[in-house]
């Protein structure tokens, strides 16, 4: 392992998916709608052009506070007994000095304290990208194989984000990916290897499309195709890599769906999102295999 590449590789992840929120968010729409134009959090228009997608960071950045967040404080505030009519209730002027009163209108406490969705910092998608990405350093080390799969790291978590919001894996990302790793890998196959990814391509496609068609299936066919991506990559670097990746996807998405189910936030119907699995299982895959 070259931590030098390790830690290369895990900044490049980190702040290319720093990028990702604002393009995450917009995506995160039912199928056959239109990305957003507004942000869904607090509903300011996003920028015309590329500055509308490509920015760091949260995912929007306008100053108008959503409605769900403000509260009831400032002279409307007399139903909760606080300004200059509460005398009645202890509350009037020897509380001002603790902050409440007329100038209560910022409290500490509340949902108006904590920044909206659309403005937090994303640590989370910053950190999967960063993690993610040094493992496959850490994993391929110096090969023309790790710019192919940082690029694929990117569009990974990118992919995970759209899912987890809405359930859906659109086909544009699912065919960029498809494109970004089928054609530099076909270059770079030696004998047997395109073979091999393409079948292995075929049977994770067919798999996962007979579970797909299968009545209680909960499958999508985002899906069906993602799983098809992974497994010409995951088929590329040889079967135990193929098998370990898509196994791992089950297991990784078997307990969570347990763990749900215990705590009663899903039903046994209630669809969940697989593609993150798969991913996950992937990277372990290209890691381990």
């Amino acid at each position: 392992m070259s931590l030098p590449i390790a830690i290369g590789a895990a900044v490049f992840g980190g702040a290319a998916s720093a990028f990702l929120p604002r393009v995450a968010h917009r995506l995160a729409v039912p199928s056959g709608a239109r990305p957003r134009s507004a942000c869904a959090d607090c509903n300011a228009a996003f920028p015309q052009g590329p500055d509308g997608w490509v920015r760091a960071g949260p995912s929007c950045d306008s100053q108008t506070v959503p409605r769900r967040h403000r509260l009831a404080a400032g002279p409307g505030s007399h139903r909760l007994g606080v300004g200059p009519g509460s005398h009645r209730l202890g509350v009037g002027q020897r509380w001002r000095r603790l902050g409440v009163g007329q100038r209560s209108h910022r409290p500490a406490v509340g949902p108006g304290s904590r920044r909206p969705a659309c403005r937090r910092t994303p640590w989370r998608t910053v950190t999967a990208g960063a993690a993610a990405a040094g493992l496959l350093g850490a994993a391929v080390g110096a090969s023309p194989l790790l710019p192919v799969l940082l690029v694929a790291v990117v569009l990974g978590v990118l992919l995970a984000a759209v899912d987890l919001r809405c359930l859906r894996l659109p086909n544009p990302l699912v065919a960029t990916l498809a494109l970004v790793t089928a054609a530099p890998l076909s270059v770079l196959a030696g004998p047997g290897q395109l073979a091999r990814a393409v079948i292995a391509a075929g049977l994770s496609f067919f798999a996962y499309a007979m579970i797909a068609i299968w009545p209680r299936g909960g499958l999508g066919f985002g899906d069906v195709k993602l799983a098809a991506v992974l497994g010409f990559v995951l088929g590329f670097l040889g079967w135990p890599a193929w098998l370990l990746g898509l196994a791992l996807a089950h297991l990784i998405n078997g307990p969570i769906a347990l763990f749900l189910l215990a705590k009663g936030e899903v039903g046994r119907r209630s669809p969940l999102p697989l593609g993150p699995a798969l991913l996950a299982g992937a990277l372990l895959g290209v890691a381990f295999g």
